[in-house]
Parts: structure tokens; sequence; C-alpha cells
């Protein structure tokens, strides 16, 4: 057979333990054809084959992106980013200039927040309002569980004087009786992006339901739009497969019609979204959702839920209070027996679960939903995932070995590893709960599978940043563990681990005869540059099935 495209002078790096490394590799009809030496791949290259030099740079299996929001992450490609930005002086500034360079914007968004931006002054509506108070404002958090809103936007929601809402979400209250701006999770802040009409690309997180309208052309062209400028984005980190950690028929449906236009530039698994007003009945919806999508480009047959919030927030769910707050632990999105009932019944129909679950607390619910699964239905080969994991007891590590569970983490959120500020949360953790806090080594040495992503757009995409925090990770106090990673190992946990986690193993994650043509081809050698330089690497060349994605 003859090559469509073959590689040489390269430094593979195929995540295969039969031929670990390789020099050459042909791709035929979106297959790799053949791994080895040039004189083993040169021979099956024709008059049409693409020959690439690569120069004596790394090549990898295409990263996989094993937890994150395509559609949201998209439709923000264009807000305003605040990541790093502090001091009241350079949030003005920047923010005013956004704002007059979008005049026509109905809420003008600012992503990435820190917490802590104003340097132990709360963020609240009144700051908001020096900085903008004619024109709806709203700073997202770095982790898109807080929203901060001026007074004009808080009035135009009706959410000035407050809402009731339902367990772990808050519209934060002052001491006047009127909202502080503070908008703690979806339920919260759902108003404010029904309002700005952007809330299409929101509704796989914010209510796992579907568009009470149906969509104009218009509009869906316009999100649409959205999910290919994600693709793109993706494709340029040398991205190759998706595993999307909010979804719905919506969703799918506009990557369906994204694939016939031939735009796909991504493999991308979409859940059903599972939410705690649900009735297990719902799950039949996810079981036509795996039976509809089971192809190697799109697929389902995950249910994603949330257990809890997050730390910086107060939202996560701990077994002990916080350190700054030790008489609160945090409120769980589920009730233990109704996630248990969800877990049984979504496993007893075949289907694999992912929990967001940061706190210690929401990690042990999680795994005694999932081990109530195994003694109802009998063991299986499910591999249902635990997203975050950012805490955990000791007497919890074992569990997921023997559930067979996935411990699903995240190299950029550790604080600061990567871009998240140290505070507050550190000191929400506190000193006790430091050595098991983001324990990605301690879980991989206890025989968990551990697999990485970026959680985009909570954190940056660049999966070479990813490895880089993975690899330099250094510990918060000397006697603590050390959580990092080897290079190679974190190389794994964006690629054969991702695969394992979407039970595809057999034909992706490697680089072998008859898996899939998904590789990446960086700027440099990986294994030459000092762990230190990992970041200063990009992708030169993404492949996908085949086909090239991206070329710098």
């Amino acid at each position: 057979m003859q090559a469509d495209m073959v590689v040489t002078n390269a430094r593979i790096l195929t995540m295969d333990p039969a031929r670990p490394a390789a020099s050459a590799m042909a791709i035929a009809n979106g297959r790799v054809l053949a791994v080895g030496h040039a004189t083993d791949v040169l021979p099956l290259a024709g008059n049409s084959t693409r020959i690439i030099d690569a120069a004596g740079r790394s090549v990898l299996p295409g990263f996989i992106e094993a937890h994150m929001h395509v559609f949201g992450g998209g439709a923000i490609l264009n807000d305003l980013l605040l990541t790093g930005t502090k001091g009241e002086a350079a949030i003005r500034d920047k923010v005013r200039a956004h704002a007059a360079a979008n005049p026509e914007a109905k809420v003008l968004f600012c992503q990435g927040a820190d917490y802590d931006m104003l340097d132990g002054r709360p963020i609240d509506r009144h700051f908001l309002d020096s900085i903008l108070d004619d024109r709806p404002l709203a700073f997202v958090a770095f982790d898109h569980h807080t929203m901060w809103a001026n007074t004009i936007l808080l009035k135009e929601v009706g959410l000035l004087h407050g809402k009731a809402l339902g367990p772990g979400n808050e519209v934060v209250m002052g001491g006047d009786a009127l909202a502080t701006g503070e908008l703690r999770e979806v339920e919260a802040f759902g108003p404010v992006n029904v309002y700005a009409g952007t809330f299409r690309s929101s509704l796989g997180l914010s209510t796992g339901g579907e568009p009470p309208e149906p969509p104009t052309p218009e509009e869906r062209a316009l999100d649409r739009a959205s999910i290919k400028a994600a693709l793109a984005w993706c494709a340029r980190h040398g991205i190759t497969s998706i595993h999307n950690m909010d979804g719905n028929l919506y969703t799918l449906e506009l990557l369906t019609e994204i694939q016939e236009q031939g735009a796909l530039l991504c493999r991308v698994k979409v859940p059903f979204h599972f939410k705690n007003f649900m009735t297990v009945a719902m799950l039949e919806k996810a079981s036509r959702m795996n039976d509809d999508y089971r192809g190697d480009w799109l697929n389902s047959g995950l249910v994603k839920a949330f257990y809890d919030g997050v730390i910086e927030g107060y939202t996560a769910y701990l077994v002990d209070g916080y350190a700054d707050r030790p008489d609160f632990t945090g409120e769980p999105l589920f009730t233990q027996a109704q996630f248990t009932e969800m877990a049984i019944e979504a496993d007893r129909r075949g289907l694999q679960i992912a929990v967001h679950a940061i706190g210690d607390g929401a990690v042990r619910s999680v795994l005694n939903g999932y081990e109530a699964a195994m003694k109802a239905n009998g063991p299986r080969d499910a591999r249902h995932r635990v997203e975050h994991i950012e805490v955990i007891q000791p007497s919890d590590i074992p569990r997921f070995a023997a559930l067979g569970a996935i411990a699903s983490m995240q190299p950029p959120h550790p604080p600061g590893v990567m871009d998240f500020p140290l505070e507050p949360a550190k000191t929400r953790i506190g000193p006790d709960r430091w050595p098991l806090a983001y324990a990605w080594r301690t879980l991989k040495q206890a025989g968990a599978h551990v697999v990485f992503a970026s959680d985009w757009p909570v954190a940056r995409i660049d999966v070479l940043a990813g490895i880089h925090a993975a690899v330099n990770r250094k510990p918060w106090a000397p006697h603590l563990p050390d959580q990092s990673y080897t290079v190679h190992e974190a190389i794994a946990a964006y690629t054969i681990e991702g695969a394992y986690a979407e039970h595809a193993e057999d034909r992706k994650g490697q680089l072998k005869p008859g898996h899939f043509a998904d590789f990446v081809l960086l700027s440099g050698d990986i294994e030459a540059v000092s762990p230190e330089e990992i970041n200063t690497l990009s992708p030169a060349l993404t492949v996908c099935g085949g086909r090239v994605t991206f070329e710098a």
C-alpha cells in the first residue's frame, strides 16, 4: 500500500511499550501504516506521498484533552482575558479599553479574574461600578464557578435583591440587603448568560437541556462558528481528541453539521449532563445519545455530573471544615442517596460516569456511588471517572484502583504551578490537607489510572505548558510529598491514558500500525530541552486521521 504521508528524521515517542521510539512513520487512509526507520518506511512512498522531514524534532501521539468545554470555550475566545492582572489601576485600564473597542456588546465579559486580584479587598459591584456604571459588566473567575456583576447588570437580570437558589449556589448578599455582586455557581449567574444571549453555549453546563426555542439558522451559524473556532484552537495546540465535559443533543447536532462541512478538526466525546433536579428516568436520553453517536469522530456514552463547586468560592464539599472557616464544609450538590441512585442506573445502562469532585467530601461520596453501582450491577470494565480531586482523604486513595476508577486531573490547576494564584486556595485547604492536595503521583503510585487535561477555558489549553507544569511542580513546603511527573509520564497522561479513559486504547494514544494517524510534530526535541524549557516548545504540525489540521 502506498503511503499518503511519510515522516522521516524524527524523534518519535510512540507510547507503545513494544517499540517506544522510532525515527520514521508512514500514514495511509487515516491510519498508521508503519513505524520504524527510514529504510523501513521510505519504500512505502509514491509520487503523491507528502514527505515531512522532522529535522530531529519530536513526534508524539496527538494530545487527548480529557477534560474541556469546547462550545463555551469557543464562545469566549474574544472576551477580555484578565489572567494575571492585579491592582485597581491595571484592571480599570484594561476593562475600559475593551469597553471602548466593543461598543455593541450587550454585556462586557472579562474572563480569568483572580479572587485576590485586588490584593485582599473583595471584588464587588461597587468596584465594577467604579470602572463602568452605565453598561452591564461581568467579571468571570478563572475557575468559571464565580461571577461578579456591576449594579446595572444585577438590576437588568433581577438579582440586585437576591434570589433563592438550590444547594451550593448563592447570590451573596450585603449588609444593606442588596446583592454584593458576587454570584456563586451556575444557578446564580445563569440569568446573566440568558440576558447576554450567550446561554446556548453554556446550556450543556447550566441545565443539561436543549435550547427552549429552536435556534434560528443565523443562531445556529453563530454557534457553529464558536465551536469551529474552538476546534481550530485545539488543533493549534496539538490536540486531536476532546473529552467534552458538558453537553446536550444540540452540541452533538452542531458538531455533526461541522463534520458534514468537512471542518471537524478533532474527535469529540460529548456527554449527557445529569443535574441534581433530574430523575434517573432522564438517563434514557443518555442511552439514546449513546445509541445515536458511536463513531470514531463523534461519540457519547458518558454521563457528566457536578458533586460540588470550588475551594476558592467555598463551594467545594469537604469532609472537615475549611481551614479559614472551620465550621463550614460547603454544600454538596447531590445527597449521597440521590447520587448513588443515579450511579447505579447509569452503570446498569452500560454508560460511563464522570463527576466533578474537588473537595475530599465530594470525592468520597462519588467513590461511594461507584462502589454501590459495582455491588448492585456486578463488576465490569466501566472506567468511571472522578474529575479534579483537588483534595482527598488517605483512606480513599486505594479505592481508585480497587474500583477501577479513573483520576482525571489537571496540571495547570494547583495554585502557584502555572497561572492560578496561591491564594486563597492554599489557605482554605490548610496545612493539614496540603500533603494530599492535587495528589497526582500519590494516586498513580497507588495504582490509579491518572489522565491529564487543562479544563479549558478554566485554564490555558496549552498542553506543553501543562506538561511543563506537571514536570516542574514544587511542593508548597519542604516536608510535603513530591507530586511531580517525569516528562514521559506526563506525555503518557495526555496520550495513552486519555485513550484508556475513553475505552479507545486499541486505536489511539499510541503511534503503532493500525492506530489512528493522530500525531503532533513539535518545534523541537522534548527529550533534549531542559525540563524548565518545555513550555518554550510548541506544535509545528498537527495531524488528525491523516489530515493536517494545523501547520505553523
